[in-house]
């Protein structure tokens, strides 16, 4: 809510995800409404963003683009792809905004977060085993789970090239937040998706394979690396835990044309060592000078995991002197 304020945004979602249980801890969607006194509620303080908004996820998405490269054995960790130019596709021109011109290593493309590489990586894949791998993850039907209202995600039904290679950096795909914490399980774990629930649990979630753990560890790596200095949310941190995780910053989408209005998303886990909560955020139409997602929802991942691993008494796997925080200049902007 502070966040939401602050930037003055539209609205704002947040989900905490329990990884050992699978337990579906937190749900917040603002505006919100007393239920008490339904009456004098808006249309917009009863939509539940956080199950029924599908909103497209940004550079999110990237993480599943790397999962399912390396999956497929279309790249490695040392693999490099050419982002030496803007990459054309059919009438569209793929650019990145801070060009590097020169072929860039996995590792790079994910740092820099850079679309050219990434639609490269995923028209290696191909559009067949990336929509059999996005099923896979549960981002092409509704969210299963034990609640009323939920959306059935938005995706091109004739899926040419250009759909492959924008949902490589997460346009022209929509679902809500749920889905996508959910999804980040299989890098918070071995690569297993588990089911969720709204019910408390008292064992270990067990879900089927979706990556191999070599595939998880490497995907998991680079997320952290997204937090230090030098990535896209340096300010996710949190003092005493290792914190992984991705940003994401997308325009909306409004009668089929793209405006200027910015969807900023933050999805993480910590603590790296023994993952134990999943925590996303979205912030809906910031109005600020900076709209990205590792200036506007990081901040509020951060703020949001930290105390929940603090109130479950998780144990700390860092020093509490473990934050660092560069200088504007230093941290990477994602890709819009």
């Amino acid at each position: 809510g502070k966040a939401m304020c602050t930037f003055h945004a539209k609205g704002a979602v947040g989900i905490i995800l329990d990884v050992h249980s699978g337990e579906l801890l937190s749900m917040v969607s603002l505006p919100d409404f007393d239920p008490n006194n339904p009456g004098k509620a808006s249309d917009d303080a009863r939509f539940n963003r956080a199950t029924l908004g599908d909103y497209e996820m940004g550079s999110t998405f990237k993480s599943f683009t790397m999962a399912m490269a390396m999956q497929y054995g279309t790249a490695k960790m040392h693999s490099s792809f050419d982002a030496t130019e803007p990459l054309h596709v059919a009438s569209f021109v793929i650019h990145d905004d801070e060009p590097k011109h020169r072929w860039l290593t996995v590792p790079e493309i994910y740092a820099y977060s850079s679309n050219i590489g990434a639609a490269r990586m995923a028209l290696a894949v191909g559009t067949k085993r990336q929509k059999a791998f996005l099923e896979k993850l549960g981002m092409m039907q509704p969210v299963d789970i034990a609640f009323p209202a939920r959306s059935t995600p938005l995706y091109p039904s004739d899926w040419k090239d250009i759909n492959t290679v924008t949902s490589a950096y997460g346009h022209g795909i929509s679902v809500n937040l749920v889905q996508l914490a959910h999804a980040y399980s299989i890098f918070a774990t071995d690569g297993e998706l588990a089911p969720i629930t709204l019910l408390k649990s008292d064992g270990l979630a067990a879900g089927h394979p979706v990556i191999k753990p070599q595939t998880a560890a490497q995907v998991r790596h680079m997320l952290e690396m997204v937090t230090q200095p030098g990535g896209t949310a340096p300010r996710a941190q949190i003092s005493g835990y290792r914190v992984a995780g991705k940003t994401g910053t997308a325009h909306k989408l409004e009668n089929h044309v793209y405006t200027n209005k910015y969807v900023a998303s933050f999805v993480g886990f910590a603590p790296v060592s023994n993952p134990r909560l999943i925590v996303a955020v979205m912030i809906d139409e910031p109005q600020s000078k900076s709209y990205y997602g590792g200036d506007v929802a990081a901040p509020v991942g951060s703020s949001v995991t930290g105390a929940a691993l603090r109130m479950l008494g998780v144990p700390t796997d860092a020093p509490v002197d473990n934050v660092v925080l560069p200088a504007d200049d230093a941290v990477v902007r994602e890709e819009t």
